[in-house]
């Protein structure tokens, strides 16, 4: 395989063997001490951190081509535009879309799933049903749930079985000629559980229902194919990909964003406006209203380039050995209850420690320059299931170790003994 040789200036491709070690060189922010100890980084499911060569891209979109895109006739404007479409080109390779009229940009997840719900709202009516699962982050939750109150949907739910992943003999008689949509996680943000989403998509289209897919858990983690899956929606949000914040993706199949009326009225989504009546733009544009975050997708962008000089095979597997680990060394120790243990997880896990708060683990951690989150994770229903205050999540990196790992443990031994 290939990968990045240099920290700054043009990345350099080498032929070489994985290495963490290489990777980590181009994350400035993790050579650094918190309380006294190094630095290590366990709340990727939060947000990821950001290479060099991504923080690199904006800095240069401000320092030299600062300019707004689309329409403009000068040199600036017409270099930012072409670095600001060429994401679109990237992206649409990324994540393997038919072309670049299916990528919209939105500021994340929880604006496309609005999005979304917004614009399919006009083709419902009273008694049509949406699916979601029990594994749903909040913003996958409340768009629905507003539905309910203002057009009078059914909402339904996907249950667990007791292994705490979804219930697919319960989803089968969930279905009928009255669900329109079925929208469920990739990945679990609150238990890492990669949900059987090519079998919900296949069973939710033999009713004739559009699926949405959260992919905000995903993308960094698992290489993601829209087409292999026959999704005919996916959102992600770019700071979970280690891009900057306040950027994401809606990917829609054309026909169907064709179908469907904007969402936001404004410049750039519109091709004629007169007192009289207006005209819609084309896509990708007709959902693209008002300046976007310029800066942000060009960091995207540069991000995703960044991702892609590697072998995502190799990260995956990377990820999946440190989380092996994890889960192997903390059923080995007293009062720990591993959430949907034993499952096959990305990129996070979540456990507690029985008697105590999962904040105050998460603090005492902390102390000991150890980042994690705790809480509900935006999944309080998930967490009334499970009949938990919250738990401790770790999460995991291309850039984390298996030392981090192991020092993670000894940390938490030693938090133990502590409150014993």
């Amino acid at each position: 395989m290939f990968f990045v040789t240099e920290l700054k200036g043009e990345i350099i491709l080498s032929n070489s063997s994985f290495c963490v070690y290489q990777i980590r060189q181009h994350f400035p922010i993790l050579d650094q001490m918190i309380n006294e100890h190094p630095l290590i980084y366990l709340d990727n499911a939060a947000t990821t951190q950001k290479p060099q060569a991504m923080v690199d891209a904006i800095a240069a979109y401000y320092l030299r081509d600062n300019a707004n895109v689309h329409r403009g006739s000068h040199h600036l404007s017409l270099r930012a535009t072409a670095a600001f479409e060429g994401v679109r080109e990237t992206v649409k390779t990324f994540i393997n879309a038919k072309n670049t009229k299916e990528i919209i940009w939105t500021k994340g997840t929880t604006e496309g799933i609005n999005l979304l719900a917004n614009v399919l709202s006009k083709g419902l009516k009273a008694g049509d049903e949406v699916i979601i699962s029990a594994l749903e982050h909040h913003a996958n939750i409340v768009p629905w749930q507003m539905l309910v109150e203002s057009l009078g949907i059914v909402l339904k739910i996907i249950p667990l079985t007791l292994q705490q992943d979804l219930d697919l003999k319960s989803y089968q008689k969930l279905l009928s000629a009255k669900t329109k949509i079925v929208s469920v996680t990739h990945i679990s943000n609150a238990l890492g559980v990669i949900n059987p989403i090519k079998e919900i998509i296949k069973l939710a289209h033999q009713v004739g229902a559009q699926v949405i897919i959260d992919g905000a858990q995903a993308v960094g983690h698992l290489i993601v194919d829209v087409k292999d899956l026959d999704c005919d929606y996916y959102v992600f949000s770019g700071h979970k990909l280690f891009s900057p914040t306040g950027v994401g993706v809606l990917y829609g199949k054309q026909h169907l964003l064709e179908a469907l009326p904007p969402w936001q009225g404004g410049g750039e989504m519109i091709k004629t406006v007169s007192f009289e009546k207006s005209t819609f733009n084309q896509l990708p544009f007709k959902f693209e209203a008002g300046t976007p975050n310029i800066a942000g997708i060009i960091g995207m962008g540069a991000a995703i380039d960044f991702i892609r000089v590697f072998n995502r095979q190799d990260l995956i597997d990377h990820e999946q050995s440190l989380l092996t680990f994890t889960e192997k060394a903390l059923l080995e120790l007293p009062a720990i209850t591993v959430f949907y243990e034993g499952g096959v997880k990305s990129g996070a896990l979540s456990f507690a420690v029985k008697g105590e708060h999962p904040s105050d683990i998460a603090m005492l951690l902390d102390a000991q320059g150890i980042a994690v989150r705790s809480g509900m994770h935006c999944a309080m229903p998930l967490m009334a299931e499970l009949n938990c205050k919250g738990t401790v999540r770790v999460s995991f990196s291309i850039y984390n170790t298996h030392e981090e790992a192991e020092r993670f443990i000894e940390a938490l031994k030693k938090i133990l003994e502590m409150l014993e």
